[in-house]
C-alpha cells in the first residue's frame, strides 16, 4: 500500500468518526428532549389526579355541610321555630329576592360555620345558609304578612281514596304540607380551594 492510500484510508476514517460522533450527539439531543417531554406529562398526570383528589374531597366535606344544616332543621320540625329567621344559625325564613353570589364573603358573613369554623383532617372548613322557600319572613307557611299571603314551595304526600278506590270523584286523603327548603353548602381548604353543594330538603310542618 502506497503513502498516498494510507493517506486516504486515515481521511476516510477521520471522516467516519466525524459522522459518528455527530449521530451520536443528535440522538443524545433527541432522547434529552423525549426524556423532558416523559416528565413534563409525569407532571401533567400527577397535577390532574392531584386536582381530582382535591375535588372529591371537598365535595365531601360539603356533603358534610349540607348534613349539618338538615339535622338543624330536623331539630327544628314542629316548633314554630322555623317561621322566623335565624341569623346565628345562618337560616333564613323566605327565599331571595334575587339569587346571592355565592363567591362574595360577604354572602357568608352570616352562614353558621360548622364545628365553630374549625377544620377537618383533610384542611377544609365548611359553612351552610338556609333558605326556607316561601316569600314571606317571619309568617308562618301557611299565614300572611301584612295582609300578604305566604306563598311557599310544598310537597304533600300522596293521598288514597276511600277503600283505595280510583273512581271519579272518589274522597282523597292528604298529607301533612312539606315545605321545601334550600341548603347552600360552602367549603374552603388548601390550594384556595373553594367549593359549593345545593341540596333541597322537606321538612313536615
Amino acid at each position: 500500500m502506497t503513502c498516498h492510500q494510507r493517506r486516504s484510508l486515515s481521511v476516510q476514517r477521520q471522516r467516519q468518526q466525524g459522522l459518528v460522533l455527530f449521530i451520536a450527539l443528535i440522538v443524545m439531543v433527541a432522547m434529552t428532549l423525549a426524556g423532558i417531554g416523559m416528565m413534563r406529562s409525569l407532571d401533567a398526570v400527577t397535577m390532574a389526579a392531584g386536582n381530582v383528589g382535591f375535588k372529591d374531597a371537598s365535595l365531601n366535606a360539603g356533603d358534610r355541610g349540607i348534613e349539618a344544616g338538615f339535622q338543624w332543621l330536623l331539630s327544628q320540625s314542629g316548633t314554630p321555630n322555623l317561621n322566623n329567621t335565624s341569623m346565628g344559625r345562618g337560616y333564613y325564613s323566605s327565599r331571595p329576592a334575587s339569587e346571592p353570589d355565592w363567591v362574595d364573603a360577604g354572602t357568608w358573613a352570616s352562614g353558621y360555620a360548622v364545628d365553630g369554623g374549625a377544620e377537618d383532617p383533610a384542611g377544609y372548613t365548611v359553612s351552610y345558609i338556609i333558605h326556607r322557600m316561601c316569600t314571606q319572613p317571619n309568617t308562618p307557611y301557611n299565614g300572611s304578612n301584612a295582609g300578604v299571603q305566604n306563598e311557599c314551595a310544598l310537597y304533600y304526600e300522596g293521598g288514597a281514596s276511600v277503600g283505595g278506590s280510583n273512581r271519579s270523584a272518589a274522597t282523597m286523603f292528604e298529607g301533612n304540607a312539606q315545605v321545601y327548603y334550600r341548603i347552600t353548602a360552602r367549603v374552603q381548604g388548601p390550594r384556595d380551594t373553594q367549593t359549593f353543594v345545593q341540596s333541597f330538603v322537606t321538612i313536615m310542618n
